[in-house]
């Protein structure tokens, strides 16, 4: 039996994906991924997540501004985030990466203001971290995220950091960056931590399995990543799926899946 997959963040209402979303979509449920987070990253694409998941059950969204766009954040785009919300299954993304040119206290600002919607709607929030561990951890406590948890997106950092996260309740999404030659920290932890906090993801179109780069991400090589995990592991694909994907849909609180 094909396993179930969830890929917990892929970007299918961008392009190149959107353009080519029927084959895509039907690529990816002949692998066995039958669940696809949509997260948001700007106010503008909103709109084309509520349609894609309108049209698909499949599809589950989420509404966040990404630190890049930490400077599309105004009161009123606050208001309309909470609003919108309420159809949402998570925020996100949103968090801190001092690699883009955004100033630092904006983005905090913007990470902030999300948490604090999380917090009032009680959804887990799907976090985008990059240099900036640390830092995020602390707006986190500052911010009593414990209390809704949520997922580390395309995890880059230590096994030590993944287990300061895990404590405060967010999951450790592992992608295709496993796959990658040069891949150290992603094995490492998809190696000692316990398989438990683990979900699996693309982030599609970006993040292309080793086999396939020089091309953009697709839902269905989500295989790549949980073959990849299962090597290191030393158990079968199957109980991989499995249990990446009970771990999404309890992070995710979606008991109705």
């Amino acid at each position: 039996m094909t396993p179930v997959l969830f890929d917990t963040h892929c970007h299918l209402d961008l392009e190149p994906l959107k353009s080519e979303l029927p084959s895509l979509m039907n690529e990816a449920n002949i692998a066995g991924v039958s669940a696809f987070i949509v997260p948001g990253v700007h106010p503008d694409g909103w709109p084309r997540i509520v349609a894609l998941a309108e049209e698909n059950r499949q599809i589950f969204p989420a509404f966040g501004i990404h630190p890049m766009h930490a400077e599309s954040v105004t009161a009123q785009v606050l208001e309309s985030l909470t609003i919108l919300s309420t159809k949402g299954i998570a925020i996100g993304e949103t968090g801190l990466d001092p690699v883009y040119t955004v100033p630092m206290d904006l983005q905090e600002m913007a990470f902030r203001e999300q948490l604090r919607i999380a917090l009032h709607l009680g959804l887990p929030v799907l976090i985008h971290c990059r240099r900036a561990f640390r830092r995020v951890l602390s707006i986190l406590c500052e911010e009593h995220a414990d209390q809704v948890g949520g997922i580390m997106h395309a995890f880059s950092g230590s096994v030590e950091t993944a287990r300061d996260f895990i404590r405060l309740g967010f999951a450790i999404s592992i992608s295709g960056t496993i796959t990658w030659n040069n891949a150290v920290k992603p094995l490492q932890v998809a190696r000692n931590l316990p398989l438990e906090h683990l979900v699996l993801e693309t982030d599609a179109p970006d993040m292309t399995p080793q086999r396939y780069r020089g091309t953009f991400n697709r839902p269905a090589w989500i295989t790549e990543t949980a073959l990849r995990v299962a090597e290191v592991r030393g158990i079968s694909t199957e109980e991989v799926a499995r249990i990446t994907t009970d771990n999404a849909l309890r992070v995710l609180r979606l008991h109705d899946f």
